[in-house]
């Protein structure tokens, strides 16, 4: 037999046979329940291009945002604010429904990877070292420099995805003929551009220094602190426990729309969880251009919280316009985007204006200092 060959029946029983499936699908039933139809956005946003996204790591440590709900948009920089927060619930809403399939390949690959080599293995569409289990405690360089030393295995890849695609149909969320190829193309991407893969839009041309996948593994806070969710086995091991235990679920859903948010909030008072942390990305920003916004404002205002739950965001210094200068938060030298927090509370202060509220003024009552040493200003 060929290396390939076995490397292949090694893969489909390690993913078939090694992490629990779910016999029932109270996660599909979740899915459904909690989202909407799908809307439009111009890229597959299979990773991030918030270059600053782990600045408000040190904060969120400090002022023990710890437990409770998590609601985030957009792809897997969410997990390192999972592993950071230690939520007992993660909701991921996202207006694209390829955000969510996206989410459940993610899902098949935690729980079938016993630690974070055999993840990036499987994502990647590479072999794991034959001693994978000893590379958990290795430094997150080395798994990369695995990566990007060892070539992709194409019908490896292929039996992977075969393999993954089989516990994704499990969970039970429905699947079209184009959710399957969807899915195929989002892992054919992440195998072929492997660590180089970045944020590309559709019908705009890229914006220079987009990070690549690399670059958001190796992020640290302003400290020059690790905090990603790959940084540490222990980090990876507790995204990898919420995902199989089905805490982690993605939504489809418009944050200023008429379904999703207002589900989430129903359940989870029903559920006696209140709001920790939600993560908007600049989808504010957007929001405002649609005049959604205050409709949004409505929704957030719905979600179960406390004066010390905090909204994070992202800045890309563009998508708003005001008539002189102002002490409006700008990325940093060597970044793209600025990552900013509110208090609730400082929100729906602010956002009881109505009409009268401007995105600048949600970036300016940006009211959590991101240095180490933040205390809340409550």
């Amino acid at each position: 037999m060929t290396r390939t060959f076995l490397i292949v029946l090694q893969v489909l029983f390690f993913t078939s046979s090694r992490a629990p499936v779910h016999p029932t699908t109270p996660f599909a039933e979740l899915v459904a329940r909690l989202s909407e139809p799908g809307g439009f956005f111009d890229s597959d946003n299979l990773v991030s291009n918030e270059t600053s996204y782990l600045h408000v790591m040190p904060a969120l440590h400090a002022l023990g945002i710890k437990g409770g709900a998590y609601l985030g948009v957009g792809p897997e920089q969410n997990f390192s604010y999972l592993a950071e927060i230690r939520p007992d619930i993660a909701l991921l809403i996202d207006i694209r429904r390829d955000n969510l399939l996206l989410h459940l390949l993610f899902k098949a690959m935690f729980e079938s990877a016993d630690n974070r080599i055999e993840y990036l293995c499987l994502l990647y569409g590479r072999p794991a070292p034959p001693n994978a289990a000893q590379w958990s405690n290795r430094p997150l360089e080395e798994l990369l420099l695995y990566l990007e030393f060892t070539p992709q295995d194409s019908a490896l890849h292929a039996a992977t995805h075969t393999a993954l695609m089989e516990r994704v149909t499990r969970y039970g969320v429905p699947l079209s003929a184009i959710d399957r190829t969807t899915l195929k193309r989002f892992h054919d991407e992440f195998a072929s551009a492997g660590l180089n893969l970045r944020y590309t839009s559709l019908g705009r041309p890229a914006r220079p220094g987009y990070p690549s996948q690399r670059d958001l593994y190796s992020a640290t806070d302003l400290d020059a602190q690790p905090w990603s969710y790959l940084s540490s086995e222990d980090r990876f091991q507790l995204v990898r426990d919420m995902e199989r235990q089905n805490r982690i679920v993605p939504v489809v859903g418009d944050l200023s729309g008429p379904i999703a948010m207002k589900a989430i909030a129903g359940y989870l008072k029903e559920t006696g969880r209140v709001v920790s942390a939600m993560y908007v990305s600049n989808v504010e920003m957007y929001l405002f251009r649609q005049g959604a916004f205050l409709r949004y404002a409505d929704n957030v205002r719905a979600l179960p919280s406390t004066p010390g739950s905090v909204i994070v965001r992202s800045s890309f210094g563009r998508g708003w316009r005001m008539a002189e200068p102002s002490p409006v938060p700008q990325p940093l030298p060597g970044h793209l985007s600025v990552q900013l927090m509110q208090t609730f509370a400082s929100f729906l202060e602010l956002t009881a204006r109505g009409d009268s509220v401007a995105y600048p003024d949600l970036l300016l009552h940006s009211d959590v200092d991101l240095h180490p040493a933040a205390r809340p200003p409550y």
